[in-house]
């Protein structure tokens, strides 16, 4: 693999080329402009000559580079010139393959942005460039629809672009220009096999552009094989850090009971915009997100165990500012771009030294600065020692902290007077209170004891026997409701189970058994009626034993 590495380390700014001094179309220019964006980034400068020109690229860079125009400027603009692409029938000319669901929709929603001038001929004229996502967790038939009704650029995840490409509905002969994008979290993730199949399904003859802010071995070799004669873009200077230089850290040593405590008081730290806070485990980011909820936070939250839509509506109200905290696991980590992310929390260790780095990068983006705060538990320390030594960030001591300790207020600049909560609790991104779930297992407790109270009044007869009163008129009554006379039989009868039911342990038991043998002797003697009582009895008495027991617990 023939490769040319460019150095270059040069935010946007007005001393950076425009998009249109790079030759960019004046549509796409007009689309961008009316967003605020002008000039370009590095990793943007570098590659848009050479993805203009139809060159094969890799570029790498770390997240929040702008690494979603760098390639998608260039994509628009080859397939909707002409000059030498296939004319626009409908059928899929570029496709884009990511990682997961949410960055699915996030370059979906750039690509629209700068395709919003961009027109396709048809038999009656001209009609819009269309963008379509396709992703899993939605049902096909939408997705199949609008396949059928034709689009240009499709932007998906591998799993479900390979199922529709099975089943004809997605046509990937004449796909001519190919982007993987976050390739390494593609590898991460298992997607490497799926990835490898499209790519056989696509023709050979087209341009390929591969992005990744790292390159494992499996990324070159895919590399290699997929891509012809490549030039490999780095847009960051020689000597830089894997993080970002204006991403001011914290790390500290904290103790599991303790984080929840920490991070409502870094919630409240002066400046503090909006957040996202990282876990490993989706169980551990639910109970995070409903534990920020009952403190009184506005928390949405991202992880496996939600549906699409519940995802897709926490991101929403996150991008919109109806919540400021968002609490997601890894998978997340990569599709939300929010530029305007002003703390980063990990809450649990990460697995590794790429997973940090592509944590952190959430903020402290497009030029911003930003803070990230980790938390290292007891049993993490060997694992943050390794991310430690690998990134070089002399934080292999992190200090011991908690959530009164001084040097976390002075850090963050937490003002003295705030404590663990701040308010009412709120809902979280799952749709669920803390309040709701108290509810729920009070309704459960009033259930079980309703049903003890309710239930042919047998959990009154159990609570009367508790407080030593009333056991034998219930009895009493419940044999006349059976059909029965209240006679002295039964009474003796009653008086039997009574006397059983005032005791406890084994003798109860037998003294149930007595009462039920002595009742018996009485039945036999009678007609139909008593007969269904004899049927009844060992149930109702069974039952009241039972509301005897719960009420004396």
């Amino acid at each position: 693999m023939a490769t040319t590495t460019a150095v270059v380390d040069a935010p946007s700014s007005d001393s950076s080329p425009s998009f249109a001094e790079l030759g960019v179309r004046e549509e796409i220019v007009t689309a961008l402009g009316e967003r605020g964006i002008t000039h370009t980034f590095a990793i943007q400068e570098l590659t848009l000559p050479l993805a203009l020109g139809g060159s094969d690229l890799i570029g790498q860079a770390r997240t929040g580079m702008g690494k979603t125009y760098g390639f998608g400027v260039p994509l628009l603009n080859r397939i909707s010139t002409g000059e030498v692409t296939r004319e626009l029938d409908g059928t899929p000319r570029a496709l884009v393959i990511v990682p997961t669901r949410e960055l699915c929709v996030q370059v979906t929603q750039d690509l629209k942005i700068a395709a919003t001038g961009l027109t396709a001929p048809t038999d009656k004229g001209t009609r819009p460039l269309k963008v379509l996502s396709i992703y899993g967790g939605t049902p096909y038939e939408q997705q199949i629809d609008a396949l059928e009704k034709g689009v240009d650029v499709v932007v998906g995840t591998p799993g479900r672009l390979l199922d529709l490409a099975n089943q004809s509905k997605l046509v990937l002969g004449k796909v001519e220009v190919l982007v993987l994008d976050e390739a390494d979290e593609m590898l991460d993730l298992g997607f490497l096999p799926d990835i490898e199949k499209i790519l056989r399904m696509v023709p050979e003859q087209r341009q390929t552009m591969l992005f990744s802010a790292t390159m494992p071995g499996p990324i070159i070799t895919l590399a290699r094989t997929f891509l012809s004669k490549p030039t490999h873009i780095r847009a960051e200077a020689a000597d830089s850090g894997a993080t970002h230089e204006n991403t001011t850290q914290h790390v500290y040593r904290a103790h599991s009971m303790d984080k929840p405590e920490v991070v409502a008081r870094i919630l409240q730290a002066d400046g503090r915009g909006a957040t996202m806070i990282f876990t490993r485990t989706k169980r551990t980011a639910q109970k995070l997100a409903d534990e920020l909820a009952d403190r009184g936070f506005k928390v949405g939250a991202i992880h496996g165990d939600l549906g699409q839509g519940a995802r897709e509506k926490s991101l929403k109200a996150f991008r919109s500012g109806d919540v400021d905290v968002l609490v997601a696991t890894d998978v997340a980590a990569r599709g939300i771009d929010v530029d305007d992310v002003t703390h980063v929390i990990n809450y649990q260790c990460p697995e590794d030294e790429k997973t940090y780095v592509h944590r952190i990068g959430r903020t402290g983006r497009a030029g911003r600065t930003g803070v990230a705060v980790t938390l290292v538990d007891w049993d993490d320390l060997p694992r943050w020692g390794l991310i430690d030594k690998a990134l070089g960030l002399d934080f292999g001591e992190p200090p011991e902290t908690y959530s009164t300790s001084p040097h976390l207020r002075s850090d963050l600049g937490i003002p003295e007077s705030v404590g663990g909560r701040i308010g009412a609790p709120t809902g979280t991104g799952s749709g669920r209170r803390s309040s709701d779930r108290n509810d729920r297992g009070g309704r459960g407790a009033g259930g079980r004891s309703g049903g003890s109270a309710g239930g042919s009044g047998r959990g009154s007869a159990g609570s009367g026997d508790s407080e030593g009163g009333g056991s034998g008129p219930r009895r009493r009554r419940r044999r006349t409701r059976s059909g029965s006379p209240a006679g002295d039989g039964n009474q003796g009868g009653g008086s039997s189970a009574n006397d059983s039911s005032g005791n406890s342990g084994a003798s109860a038991s037998t003294g149930s058994s007595a009462s039920a043998g002595s009742t018996g002797s009485a039945n036999s003697s009678g007609d139909g009626s008593p007969r269904r009582r004899r049927r009844r009895r060992p149930t109702s008495g069974g039952q009241g034993g039972s509301g005897d027991q719960a009420g004396q617990d």
